[in-house]
């Protein structure tokens, strides 16, 4: 079989079998890897190939009162993260990520290091939460400290700053700003390290804090960010500088969020409102 039938193959799986576009995209990966990598044969050209239509969801929003519902039912670290996720618009592996040096607090900013797309970004530092996380690094340090007179204190360094600065995997501004709870050994240089919290533990916080807040909506971590952009939007920002503070490479991207605004769709008031409103 060559490139005719593939092609013939992964049309059935769309027009057929009706498969989504994901399916049907992992079909053709794994295809193209038995022929290159298993039965070494070059397939043509794939052009003729029917894709699966990827459906147009919008993210789901909540409202600032299913936001602070949420909020009130988590404490501790994971209170400070999910707060992080709505007030900065952090994606969930910004946040677990986050360093010291990358937390400014007084110009109120935090610069997010190699985001999606491996680029830099500035975003804001809410002022409701300057206090409770300065607390938190308080703690943060503690434990740090701790860590050095144990020998250990070490942290992953991004690149090749190992080599350019040894030390600095020890020293302060380099540690993470959400330490997790347990070191471990590193088996190629044998330093005692401490990884950030992993992300499946702020996950599985916000899970149980929106169904013990009783809300119905499929909320993730993911959701604070689209709540982030949105209530910018309703309070009246420019969607450019909402862009810039979620570092959307393309502003279409950034524009879905005016789909969702708490105005109804398109911002067009039902006829029965004015009919029924005294």
């Amino acid at each position: 079989m060559g490139a005719r039938e593939v092609s013939a193959f992964l049309s059935s799986l769309a027009t057929a079998d009706s498969v989504s576009a994901s399916t049907q995209n992992q079909a053709l990966a794994a295809l193209l890897f038995l022929y290159s990598e298993v039965l070494h044969q070059k397939l043509s050209s794939l052009s003729n190939v029917i894709h699966a239509k990827r459906p147009a969801r919008l993210p789901v929003v909540m409202t600032s009162e299913e936001v602070a519902a949420v909020l009130s039912k988590l404490q501790g670290p994971s209170r400070l993260m999910a707060s992080l996720l709505y007030g900065s618009g952090l994606r969930l592996l910004e946040c677990v990520g986050l360093r010291i040096k990358d937390v400014d607090f007084g110009a109120g900013q935090v610069l997010v290091r190699r985001g999606k797309g491996q680029r830099d970004r500035v975003t804001l530092l809410p002022r409701s939460l300057i206090t409770p996380l300065e607390a938190h690094l308080v703690e943060v340090r503690r434990l740090h400290y701790g860590d050095l007179e144990r020998g250990a204190g070490h942290v992953e360094l991004p690149d090749g700053l190992r080599a350019k600065y040894p030390n600095a995997s020890r020293e302060w501004p380099w540690q993470w700003v959400f330490p997790a709870t347990r070191t471990y050994l590193h088996p190629a240089t044998n330093e005692r390290r401490r990884h950030h919290l992993h992300e499946t533990a702020l996950q599985r916080a916000v899970r149980v804090a929106v169904q013990a807040a009783g809300i119905s909506k499929p909320v993730s971590c993911h959701t604070f960010r689209h709540s982030f952009a949105t209530h910018l939007l309703e309070s009246g920002y420019d969607v450019r500088t909402i862009q810039k503070l979620l570092g959307h490479r393309d502003l279409r991207t950034t524009m879905i969020y005016t789909h969702v605004l708490n105005r109804g769709p398109f911002g067009v008031k039902s006829p029965l409102d004015s009919v029924l409103e005294p």
